[in-house]
């Protein structure tokens, strides 16, 4: 199999945003910035963490410098590094001292998401971890004063992971995978 293009990969990310994340509503705010095209899609050519970092560090700085009505998120997809999980877990922790080394804690927080991704309390093949599986390891970075806006509007955010959990497990794997947002590499026949 070839390596996938950057235009590949995009489009890829994007239809998980679309189907997944906006379809299932598993991010209820993520629905208004995609429509307002205000997510901005990177993909990073790094080959080891150490060039990861430099595009990292790029984009927190264009994300800064940027007015939010022109760029109010980006998704850093990070195809040719980080594919094992657990460094891709490893690698959040240098994330959180970049965020703290700028300044940028509580100015911009990261998320992640991976296509294997697992939480702590959880087994490997438990469908709730699909709330955070994207179709390559993705580092999403947020605005805190975008995100503190939109929790403040919508009630019960905090409960959102727990309904995304219901949501997953009512849907089950093969519902999951006709969403058909899988890696490509993993896509079921």
């Amino acid at each position: 199999m070839t390596a996938a293009t950057h235009t590949e990969i995009i489009a890829a990310t994007r239809k998980w945003l679309e189907r997944a994340v906006i379809g299932l509503n598993l991010c209820p705010f993520a629905k208004a910035v995609h429509v307002k095209d205000l997510v901005r899609y990177v993909v990073s050519e790094a080959q080891d963490t150490d060039a990861l970092l430099d595009d990292l560090e790029r984009e927190l700085k264009f994300l800064v410098d940027v007015a939010p009505e022109q760029v109010d998120m980006t998704l850093l997809m990070t195809p040719g590094v980080l594919a094992d999980f657990d460094e891709f877990t490893d690698f959040l922790d240098l994330v959180e001292v970049v965020l703290r080394t700028h300044g940028l804690a509580g100015v911009l927080q990261v998320a992640s998401f991976h296509p294997d991704y697992v939480f702590a309390d959880a087994e490997a093949d438990d469908v709730a971890n699909y709330t955070n599986r994207a179709p390559y390891p993705t580092l999403h970075l947020i605005r805190e004063a975008s995100l503190a806006r939109a929790t403040a509007a919508f009630p019960d955010a905090s409960e959102i992971y727990l309904r995304n959990i219901e949501t997953l497990r009512a849907m089950g794997l093969e519902g999951w995978r006709a969403l058909e947002v899988d890696p490509p590499a993993k896509a079921k026949p």
